[in-house]
C-alpha cells in the first residue's frame, strides 16, 4: 500500500537529475548562441562551389563583352555623325547672325562630334555655359559634352558627365552606351600604357646587358 522509502528517494534523485540535466543543456544552448565555438563557425561558414565561381567569371566575361561590342558600335556611329566643314559654317553663320539659345546649343551640339580636338574643346566650352545659363535642354548639353570629352580620350570626364545624366535620367539608352564605351575606352588605354611602359623596361634591360657585354670584349 506505501511505496517503499528507498524508491521515493530513487525517484526523487532521478526527477533531481533530469532537471539538472536539461539546466546545463538550456545554459550550453544559451551559451553557444551568444558566444559560438569555432566548431559552430565552421559549420554555419557559407560554401562557395566551383559553379559559383564559374557563374561569376562567365557574368564578368559577358560584361566585357558587350563594353567591347558597345563601344565598337558607339565608334562607328560618330564616325558617320561627323559633320562636313559646310554644315559647321552654315551653323556658325546662323549662330553668328541670331545668337540665340537655340541656335548655339545647335551649333555646338554639332560641333561635339567634330574630328578636330580644338573644336570638341570649344564645343564643351559652350555647352557648359548652356548648363550654367539654364537652358532648357540640360540634358542633351551635358550628353553633347560627354560626346566632346569622349572623343578627346578624356575618359574620366566624360564618364562622370554620364553618371550625372543617369542618376536623372536612368532610363537613357545613348547615355548608357557612352558610360560602357568609356569604362571600356579607358581599360584599353591603361593596358596599352602599361605593356609600353614593360616594353620599355624590357628594351632598357636589353641594352644595359649589351652594353655590359660589349665593355667586357674592349676589358679583353
Amino acid at each position: 500500500e506505501h511505496e517503499p522509502r528507498s524508491s521515493r528517494v530513487v525517484g526523487k534523485n532521478t526527477n533531481t537529475t533530469t532537471n539538472e540535466t536539461n539546466n546545463q543543456t538550456q545554459q550550453h544552448a544559451q551559451h553557444e548562441q551568444e558566444h559560438p565555438s569555432h566548431s559552430t563557425l565552421l559549420q554555419t561558414t557559407p560554401t562557395y562551389s566551383t559553379n559559383t565561381f564559374a557563374n561569376k567569371d562567365r557574368k564578368m566575361g559577358e560584361t566585357k563583352r558587350a563594353q567591347k561590342q558597345t563601344k565598337q558600335q558607339l565608334d562607328d556611329k560618330l564616325r558617320l555623325a561627323q559633320p562636313s566643314r559646310q554644315i559647321l559654317e552654315d551653323l556658325a553663320v546662323a549662330c553668328a547672325k541670331d545668337p540665340s539659345p537655340d541656335n548655339t546649343f545647335q551649333y555646338a551640339f554639332c560641333l561635339s562630334k567634330s574630328s578636330e580636338p580644338s573644336e570638341l574643346r570649344y564645343a564643351v566650352t559652350i555647352l557648359d555655359g548652356l548648363v550654367k545659363e539654364g537652358y532648357e535642354h540640360q540634358v542633351d548639353c551635358m550628353y553633347g559634352a560627354a560626346v566632346a570629352l569622349y572623343l578627346l580620350e578624356d575618359y574620366d570626364a566624360a564618364q562622370n558627365r554620364c553618371e550625372s545624366i543617369l542618376r536623372s535620367r536612368p532610363e537613357s539608352r545613348t547615355t548608357s552606351e557612352l558610360h560602357l564605351a568609356c569604362i571600356e575606352a579607358r581599360e584599353v588605354k591603361e593596358r596599352e600604357e602599361t605593356k609600353k611602359v614593360v616594353t620599355g623596361v624590357g628594351a632598357a634591360v636589353a641594352i644595359g646587358l649589351a652594353a655590359g657585354v660589349a665593355s667586357l670584349f674592349l676589358k679583353r
